[in-house]
């Protein structure tokens, strides 16, 4: 085969002047591949993946056909093959395949099926196939993409993949850009890639800025005293614009606003979502701790490292432990019905996608069952990342109230110490009701109470007080006696008073979680083995012996994502996409990996830290980001509109000692953001810019719900100024 043909394999420009092609070839780089994406999901994932009786692993099986008994592929003529026709969507008698249209084949893989047909429907041995793909993965066509250095796919196909240049952007170092210094940088960086022709908008008014800029700092916007000060202002423009700013960065509503934004990031809640909503009582330190970082400006690298492993840098301190209930901000439901180690995995799955979205701009999830379909990221480096995690165990972990919290709110206890007496009450009056319910049960069976007597007896000998119907039918259980042989649960309860238990059961307990507020405890992580339990109820305090006993889970690649089916053992890593330019040693000890981790993501030589929150940044302050999916700097995520601005803007934030209002102060006073919204010539601005990303104008952008709901408190005078503190019950 010459070089030819193989360059016109992977481009589909030439695809009418092509010259005979090598069938084994293209089954290996491209048949191959296509049905294991779209076929072998119904037909080849194993005995029970057999739809239709067509079984697509192997030649024999294309060939016996399905429950219709007719060859798939018919060598040399696609149009007489059932694969082509159904793929092709082209005739009435088969099936389209793969049924769901969003999946259907594109023209160029088509076009793959329909060559590969004709050139004869090869189908080589695994042995073949890998001396195929060995003797022309160096000769493959360089217009077929890049191939990439990881740890390894699951399989040698996806291993040596090839990416097109442009999907990489992410992976490459943060570029140095040159700029003159005569203007601000931003400003330049955007001039550069203004569309020739196209006049920018003049400067907003100064009562548009500092609408623009209170609310994009505090969320709220700025008092009439506040606009009457800017306006009358002596000092030009530039200056008296910097004075507001610096008084905004300086205001501890700046923390709040801010920390609105992160906390959406990480998926902030009081309570654990799903169906039972329990709440999260001590949820509120770690949204306080938010705050805290950004109105003290602490340094963005610190900020990641104290969330993912703040308990391990600082053992002693309580900010750091608290700073870990990042860790803990997934949707969360304990029932008795979840299976332990079930409920354990969607944990370990829900921590490593969040730490990968929240500071790496990738969905690690898309590689839990597979390798990533677009990114070069294998499954095993999603495994890998998941060990880091897999001493991580769930608790409330005592740290004592900080100076700096706002305890104010405490005051509510006696409000929930009187709903707790009230429940008492009731299963106290219930609790005596059942008591004699049992004795006329005893009468009614002709059976003895004597036994039942004394276990009554025994429980208020001990103490106990309340309950007492309970604590007899635990001890005659534990005693032996038959369980027909006492009172069932709840005997002769009326509808009415069975309705009253439950609520005052129920009622006790979730106060139980609303007193959990008032404690110096937090919601948290600890370094452990994960116990052996029966219930899959993390525990509520930390253990004392929390690193010797139990087990030390050994991280595996899992089948299909299934925690009951481990395959191959993977250690503590990173993203090999990265190991180049940024290698990382994980311990394998108990203790230490999410702080050697966190150390690799806060690296200033990792080029997706930076670029990832510098893109939030400027997301809240333009409506838009840079990179158009800011939780997703993948191949299927969009690519920067001014990919230099965005290095530029990294670079300058890690040379600045990771200062994110030294970003502000840089953006904002920036001729991009003071601009009007606004343009001259409308009709140029949509022929020249119709999707509005030059920056010639301000693009307007919508109230958020905490924006437009605190704006209307304040004018009304409704509006709570307290920072901190328990979160208030919604009304």
């Amino acid at each position: 085969m010459t070089m030819l043909a193989m360059i016109m394999l992977g481009n589909s420009a030439v695809a009418q002047q092509r010259a005979e092609v090598d069938s084994e070839l293209l089954f290996v780089r491209r048949i191959a591949p296509l049905l294991r994406e779209k076929c072998l999901g119904c037909h080849g994932n194993g005995p029970e993946a057999i739809e239709g009786s067509l079984d697509l692993r192997s030649l024999d099986g294309l060939l016996a056909g399905g429950d219709s008994e007719q060859p798939s592929v018919v060598a040399g003529s696609p149009e007489q093959s059932p694969l082509y026709l159904a793929a092709a969507r082209q005739s009435d008698d088969w099936s389209e395949m793969p049924p769901k249209k969003a999946e259907q084949l594109s023209s160029e893989q088509l076009q793959w099926l329909q060559d590969w047909i004709t050139a004869g429907a090869a189908w080589p041995e695994k042995a073949r196939s890998q001396e195929i793909e060995k003797q022309y993965a160096q000769a493959w066509s360089a217009t077929d993409g890049i191939t990439v250095q990881t740890s390894g796919g699951l399989d040698p196909e996806w291993t040596n993949r090839k990416y097109a240049a442009e999907a990489l952007w992410a992976y490459q170092p943060i570029s140095s850009t040159s700029v003159s210094g005569e203007q601000n940088p931003i400003d330049e960086l955007l001039q550069a890639a203004l569309p020739h022709g196209l006049a920018v908008a003049p400067r907003a008014t100064r009562r548009i800025l500092i609408r623009r800029a209170t609310l994009d700092l505090t969320g709220l916007p700025p008092s009439p005293q506040e606009v009457q000060d800017f306006l009358q202002d002596p000092l030009p423009d530039r200056p008296a614009f910097a004075r507001v700013i610096e008084r905004l960065l300086d205001s501890p509503h700046y923390g709040e606003r801010m920390a609105q934004h992160w906390l959406d990031v990480v998926r902030y809640a009081d309570s654990s979502g799903l169906a039972n909503d329990f709440p999260r009582g001590n949820a509120w330190r770690y949204r306080d701790y938010v705050v805290r970082s950004f109105n003290n400006d602490l340094p963005y690298n610190q900020f990641v490292q104290q969330q993912i492993a703040g308990d391990e840098l600082d053992p002693h301190n309580p900010e750091m432990t608290i700073a870990t209930g990042f860790l803990r901000m997934g949707p969360w439901e304990l029932t008795g019905m979840e299976v332990a180690k079930v409920a354990r995995q969607r944990f370990l799955d829900d921590v490593t996608n969040s730490v990968g979205e929240t500071f790496l701009a990738h969905s690690l999830q898309c590689a839990r069952c597979h390798d990533h379909k677009f990114d070069p990221l294998p499954t095993r480096d999603y495994y890998a990342i998941q060990a880091v995690f897999a001493t991580t165990q769930l608790a409330e972990r005592q740290a004592d109230f900080l100076p700096q919290e706002n305890t104010a709110g405490f005051a509510e206890r006696i409000y929930l110490q009187q709903m707790r007496e009230t429940h008492q009450a009731t299963l106290a009056e219930l609790d005596r009701a059942l008591l004699e319910n049992a004795q006329r049960w005893y009468s009614d069976h002709n059976i003895s109470a004597t036994d039942w007597d004394q276990a009554v007896e025994d429980a208020k000998s001990a103490g106990r007080n309340s309950d007492l119907f309970n604590a007899a039918r635990s001890a005659m259980r534990k005693a032996g006696i038959a369980e027909d042989a006492y009172p069932p649960k709840l005997v002769g309860f009326t509808p009415e008073q069975f309705g009253r238990e439950r609520v005052a059961r129920k009622g006790l307990q979730r106060l139980r979680w609303e007193f959990e507020r008032y404690e110096p405890y937090c919601l948290a992580v600890y370094n452990g083995r994960t116990k052996s339990v029966q219930s899959v109820y993390a525990p509520t305090r930390v253990p004392e012996d929390r690193l010797e006993k139990g087990e030390l889970e050994q991280t595996a690649i899992l089948t299909g994502g299934d925690p009951f089916s481990p395959a191959e053992p993977v250690t503590p890593g990173t993203l090999s996409v990265l190991q180049e330019q940024l290698d990382a040693t994980i311990p394998q000890t108990i203790a230490g990996r999410r702080a050697a981790f966190a150390q690799w993501v806060a690296d200033a030589k990792n080029p997706l830290t930076a670029r990832v929150i510098v893109n939030r940044i400027w997301l809240w302050h333009f409506g838009e980001p840079l990179a158009g999916n800011p939780n997703n700097f993948g191949a299927s995520g969009k690519r920067p509109t001014h990919p230099q601005l965005l290095d530029w803007l990294a670079a300058t934030l890690v040379d600045e000692q990771w200062s994110i209002k030294a970003l502000h102060r840089r953006i904002m006073t920036s001729d991009a953001y003071c601009r009007s919204s606004h343009h001259p010539n409308t009709r140029l601005l949509s022929e020249l810019d119709p999707l509005d990303i030059s920056g010639a104008v301000f693009r307007p952008r919508r109230l958020s719900a905490e924006e437009l709901r605190d704006s209307m408190l304040m004018v009304t005078g409704e509006l709570n100024p307290t920072l901190g503190g328990i979160p208030c019950r919604p009304e």
